[in-house]
């Protein structure tokens, strides 16, 4: 183990309180996509603090920090974290639960900015140590794609000065506390969001011959959009069509007029993602068409699917296997969540990797997006560690 190696696993301990500290904070007052201001403040205070120069206002609340090494101009690592939590009520009993109601940090984004901050602690304690520059990049609304990053690229969060690599984690519940997951290549989908209109004709429901029933319309919608999935996706791009959500406003002697469907459509090639919305279209329309009514879609364009730059994502497994040894490091298969990270990673080389937060002895974890979300806080000493490790040897 080098020097600087040791260095940043010293700092890593001393500051490993006070960054579960920030966590804590960060995890007990939650912010919604886009209204992040509060913690937004909190972040620009503590770099601050620390005497990290930044600039903020990045798609609104979004903040970017620079911390200098020896030789600024030889390189750039960007290293970023998201800031949003998302519209679900917390169930876990922790001390420092959520104190607004209905809002939660679901998916770790708390976790993620108290590893980069803590990455950014130990960054400016030894920049003595270290030749290059570190962006750091505080990116609000993650889980909504109206904002966060493809603003914050139009923006110029990517120049003066251009990064060279870029990296983020991301909190993987299903991996074990102390353990890093990476994977090259192709690595997260794209995700698109569908809404649905099935018009009928409603009325009594115990005479349906008089009506045009858009429950049992919207039915078999669902059902044959699932062809496109099973019969007309080429088989060797994976794809997944879910609904979760139908609604229909009428009761158990009433047939709705209309019924509403939203869904997601995630995939791993533009090509065929665009193929596919031609065919919901066209399915869609034609099955209401054929049973009397009518159906109107609207898709969301979304995020487009994540790559991990082949060189970035090696150098990924060369630190953790560096700092954690081989054991505690694992590649991944593919996944179908999505991730706005993706929008950078088609400017410049770039790498997502996953951070074990799953406590010992514990088989079946709470997923992310759940209420009973949990994550072991020992791993946040590993995240700080590998960006920290990242930004002066990415």
């Amino acid at each position: 183990m080098t020097g600087i190696q040791e260095r940043v696993l010293a700092l890593s301990a001393g500051f490993e309180q006070e960054i579960i500290a920030l966590r804590r904070h960060l995890h007990r007052y939650p912010e919604l996509s886009t209204l992040e201001s509060a913690t937004s403040g909190f972040i620009q205070e503590r770099l601050s603090e620390w005497g990290i120069p930044f600039k903020s206002g990045y798609s609104g609340t979004g903040v970017v920090g620079l911390v200098t090494g020896r030789n600024p101009g030889k390189r750039c690592i960007a290293l970023r974290a998201d800031m949003d939590a998302l519209p679900i009520q917390e169930e876990t009993g922790l001390e420092f639960s959520s104190c607004k109601p209905g809002v939660m940090h679901a998916c770790g984004h708390d976790v993620h900015m108290a590893c980069l901050l803590g990455a950014a602690r130990i960054l400016k304690a030894m920049e003595d140590a270290w030749e290059g520059t570190v962006k750091l990049i505080f990116q609000p609304s993650e889980e909504d794609f109206r904002a966060g990053a493809p603003v914050m690229i139009r923006q110029g969060v990517l120049r003066d000065p251009v990064p060279d690599r870029m990296f983020a984690l991301h909190v993987l519940p299903e991996l074990d506390c102390g353990k890093i997951g990476w994977k090259a290549g192709p690595y997260m989908a794209s995700t698109d969001e569908l809404y649905l209109r099935v018009l009928g004709k409603g009325g009594h429901a115990a005479t349906p011959e008089r009506n045009v029933d858009a429950v049992v319309i919207a039915a078999y919608v669902v059902t044959a959009l699932q062809q496109i999935v099973s019969r007309q996706a080429p088989p060797y791009v994976p794809t997944v069509l879910s609904f979760g959500r139908i609604s229909g406003q009428g009761r158990t002697n009433i047939i709705p007029g209309e019924v509403e469907m939203e869904g997601t459509l995630r995939t791993f090639d533009e090509q065929w993602r665009a193929e596919a919305h031609e065919r919901i279209a066209r399915c869609a329309e034609h099955v209401a068409l054929s049973m009397g009514g009518r159906c109107e879609l609207r898709i969301e364009h979304g995020y487009p699917f994540l790559s991990n730059n082949e060189a970035a994502a090696r150098r990924v497994e060369e630190t953790a296997v560096e700092l954690l040894g081989a054991d505690h490091v694992e590649q991944l298969p593919l996944r179908m969540t999505a991730e706005d990270f993706a929008y950078y990673a088609r400017e410049i080389p770039a790498c997502m990797f996953r951070l074990g937060v799953r406590p010992p002895g514990l088989e079946q974890p709470s997923n992310l997006h759940t209420g009973k979300l949990m994550i072991d806080e020992r791993a946040i000493r590993t995240g700080m560690q590998m960006l920290a490790m990242l930004g002066i040897g990415g």
